[in-house]
């Protein structure tokens, strides 16, 4: 059972930033894929980024050119670097990890932008 602890999460201004942790119990290179999802309040949860083992990166066109993931591998810790926030990115955010057939969740942590 790999355990995902995230944090980072607060309140912030349109166009600030944040960083959100993602810290795995366990080797993250053990593991397929990283992934961060949100859910907005009324939403379906949506996937935002995704690391592979390899280091290849995706992320949704809405934070394309202002998210960023990176990882380092000695904290067991993959980050998401969240620049020029918009009011539209408030959500919960949680991180996910894929391991063969099995799928891992944190608790999640907000993200609030707002004026």
């Amino acid at each position: 059972q790999v355990q995902l602890v995230e944090s980072g999460g607060g309140l912030v201004r349109p166009g600030g930033s944040l960083r959100l942790s993602c810290a795995a119990s366990e080797n993250i290179f053990s593991l397929n894929v990283m992934n961060w999802y949100r859910q907005a309040p009324g939403r379906e949860r949506e996937l935002v980024a995704t690391i592979s083992r390899f280091g290849i990166t995706n992320y949704v066109d809405s934070v394309k050119g202002r998210f960023t993931l990176s990882r380092d591998s000695a904290k067991n810790t993959v980050y998401l670097q969240m620049d020029t926030l918009e009011p539209e990115d408030t959500a919960v955010y949680y991180c996910n990890a894929q391991r063969g057939s099995a799928q891992y969740w944190g608790q999640g942590t907000q993200v609030t932008v707002s004026s």
